[in-house]
């Protein structure tokens, strides 16, 4: 074993994380981890195996405290991602408030975590049974077209729109009232033309770097439109670094809310800590024409802008004085090309979940602001 220590890939739940290119990019990701820190990559975690006072977590979703706490995580030294103090906080289900003050809620909601982030997030509501989703449903149905979105799912899967009552009432009468009442469901005003930017700051062995990035589309191997990866500009140092860039009017709108989203977090849910925050902020017109941004979600897990990121500290780690990085992931299904020379391949394959998946990152080797 390293005598500094090791980086190890970590899963709660290996069943939840069980395709192949999930458990390819996690270990990926570990282990190049494990080289920026200097450390040694010794695969997924085995409590009988693992000192925990020498141990740095790759976890494939954010913990929450109690649990991170047991595997000897005290703060954001002893990870890539994040902590939580109440399971929701991890999900969509913390960016919207009740649809009323006697709305169901579960234990640990923050009613001040709403009035806190304002207008950094679109109009919507999140409940936490049935009935309150109806309201909700209804109540922003008054302005417009409405997205049903189950807070645990990724990627935008599992969402639905809807235009009036007897739309909403079908699909929540599809819905599993248990997972409503456990986990929440987001009701959130559907824009159009949407781009969707990600906003980010992830923080290694002393190395700080953040980044704005857009989004790309595909299609899967069933034809759904899909997270097809994104192209970041990453900036050493913290988000003030990333604004002296001189970014366009909507970046800098999309960093302000993400800077105003993740204070929010931080004052209404003592305990939370992250050395990886990613904020998705779309940009796109509502019912009325008129224009609307604001953030969709969090990640404080390793996610779709994790190769970019990574790649980017290493360059920062390798050439001191170079202080802007642009890189992308690239996620491609079915038959394609193989990635271009110098890509950093994660996965190349038939994944038994999503068929056949290429994912990669490219880096720019031609910035020179430094």
């Amino acid at each position: 074993m390293n005598s500094r220590g090791v980086v190890v890939a970590y899963s709660p739940d290996p069943l939840l994380h069980a395709s192949e290119h999930e458990r390819a990019s996690l270990f990926e990701f570990a282990r190049r981890l494990a080289a920026l820190k200097g450390y040694a990559f010794d695969g997924a975690y085995e409590p009988a195996r693992h000192c925990p006072e020498r141990v740095y977590f790759v976890p494939a979703c954010t913990l929450v405290g109690e649990a991170a706490a047991a595997l000897g995580i005290r703060g954001p030294d002893d990870l890539f991602g994040g902590v939580v103090p109440h399971a929701f906080v991890a999900t969509k289900a913390i960016s919207h408030p009740l649809v009323a003050a006697d709305a169901a809620a579960s234990p640990g909601w923050n009613p001040a975590f709403a009035q806190r982030v304002g207008d950094a997030v679109l109009a919507g509501y999140t409940a936490f049974s049935m009935d309150d989703a109806l309201r909700a449903g209804l109540r922003l149905l008054r302005r417009g077209p409405a997205r049903i979105k189950p807070v645990r799912a990724a990627g935008g899967r599992g969402q639905s729109v809807v235009r009036d009552a007897s739309q909403l009432q079908r699909q929540l009468d599809a819905m599993d009232p248990r997972e409503i009442e456990s986990h929440g469901l987001v009701l959130e005003e559907d824009l159009s033309d949407v781009r969707t930017f990600s906003v980010g700051q992830v923080t290694v062995g002393g190395l700080i770097a953040s980044y704005f990035g857009v989004q790309r589309l595909t299609r899967n191997n069933r034809g759904d439109e899909v997270f097809g990866g994104s192209d970041l500009t990453v900036a050493r140092g913290g988000l003030d670094e990333l604004l002296a860039l001189g970014v366009a009017a909507d970046i800098r709108c999309a960093i302000e809310q993400a800077r105003r989203y993740d204070a929010a977090v931080h004052e209404c849910f003592p305990g939370f800590f992250a050395s990886r925050k990613n904020y998705d902020v779309a940009r796109g017109r509502d019912a009325a024409g008129h224009e609307r941004s604001g953030v969709l979600e969090q990640s404080w897990r390793v996610g779709g802008a994790t190769g970019p990121e990574i790649a980017a500290l290493e360059v920062f780690r390798k050439d001191p004085g170079r202080k802007l990085v642009r890189a992308s992931s690239v996620e491609v299904f079915g038959d394609s090309p193989p990635p271009p020379p110098g890509a950093i391949v994660i996965f190349r394959g038939i994944d038994s979940h999503v068929g056949r998946l290429t994912k990669y990152t490219v880096v720019e080797r031609d910035v020179h602001t430094r």
